[in-house]
């Protein structure tokens, strides 16, 4: 008698596998951040070419792009792997949990990836390089190794990461100089202290216990909710004031205007009552926000583009 493909131990046991590699990547790699950190990317790239920047582009930008954010990201694990044993939310992680044991080679490729592809583009686009080997000094040195465990001030300066990934996209078309890219690196750069921040009030005894200086283990809840609305306010008028740009418009400016003021509803929440569950409610609220101002301004330049 023939045993199906779905009862089959063996079939079932590949697939175990295969979920449990791709969960592994995953984590190691932060994918749901490089995702986040890629779309920022291609919003520099649409906002500096006005619109669609060519596929090849497109295709250099994603891989590129990708390579070095996945590659900072494992080397950020590398770095922190003892650390992130004392924290339950990080505790799973493959390299704190023991789950790779090679963690040598997952340094090594985690450096190929940040560096062969940023090189193989030097000749034709050396900005592109310059920012993508930014980012990830940026995040791995300057944030991971220097300032994170001295400094409160850690992820205000770290941001200046997400920042470069915007600049990298203008890069890719030769544009990483123009005010609308610009300003979007900017928007990234407040961005992030009021999204890791939220992060921080929801696992303020994680940091505490890991003894990480993150501002909510220096201060009180709700001082700390009042620091996350210094950075939401001024995110919030910047993603605003990027609607003046006349490849945006109404298109772009209706769905952030609407994402800004459920933030600042949030955020006032928060500082009303500094709960977990709050903290959680902006934090991944924090994550749509940018998502819709990304989605809006690849929306925005291509209808304009198509119109023109």
């Amino acid at each position: 008698m023939s045993v199906s493909p779905i009862s089959d131990p063996g079939v079932a046991t590949r697939q175990r596998s295969t979920g449990e590699l791709w969960r592994t990547i995953t984590v190691l790699f932060k994918l749901r951040i490089v995702s986040l950190l890629l779309l920022a990317a291609v919003g520099g790239a649409f906002l500096g070419a006005r619109g669609w920047p060519g596929l090849e582009n497109f295709i250099l930008l994603v891989i590129t792009g990708g390579l070095a954010a996945a590659g900072s990201s494992a080397i950020n694990q590398y770095w922190e792997r003892e650390r992130d044993k004392l924290m339950h939310r990080t505790r799973r992680r493959p390299l704190a949990s023991g789950r790779i044991q090679h963690v040598h080679l997952v340094l090594a490729l985690a450096l190929s990836f940040i560096f062969v592809p940023a090189i193989a583009v030097f000749p034709s686009k050396p900005a592109l390089t310059v920012f993508l080997l930014s980012g990830a000094f940026i995040y791995v040195v300057i944030y991971t190794i220097w300032l994170k465990p001295r400094t409160l001030l850690n992820i205000v300066i770290g941001g200046a990461a997400g920042s470069a990934a915007v600049l990298s996209g203008g890069a890719v078309v030769g544009a990483w100089q123009d005010p609308g890219v610009l300003a979007l690196a900017g928007i990234l750069f407040l961005w992030t202290p009021a999204h890791f921040w939220s992060l921080a009030i929801l696992y303020k005894n994680d940091y505490s216990r890991a003894d990480t200086p993150m501002l909510p283990t220096r201060t009180s809840p709700r001082s700390a909710a009042w620091w996350v609305l210094a950075h939401t306010g001024p995110t919030a008028l910047g993603a605003l004031l990027l609607a003046s740009l006349p490849e945006l418009g109404w298109i772009y400016f209706l769905p952030v205007a609407i994402s800004s003021v459920d933030m600042f509803r949030r955020n006032v929440s928060l500082i009303r009552q500094p709960s977990p569950s709050n903290a959680r409610s902006l934090f991944m609220a924090s994550n749509i926000y940018l998502m819709i101002v990304l989605l809006a301004i690849i929306a925005g330049t291509s209808i304009h583009q198509l119109a023109i």
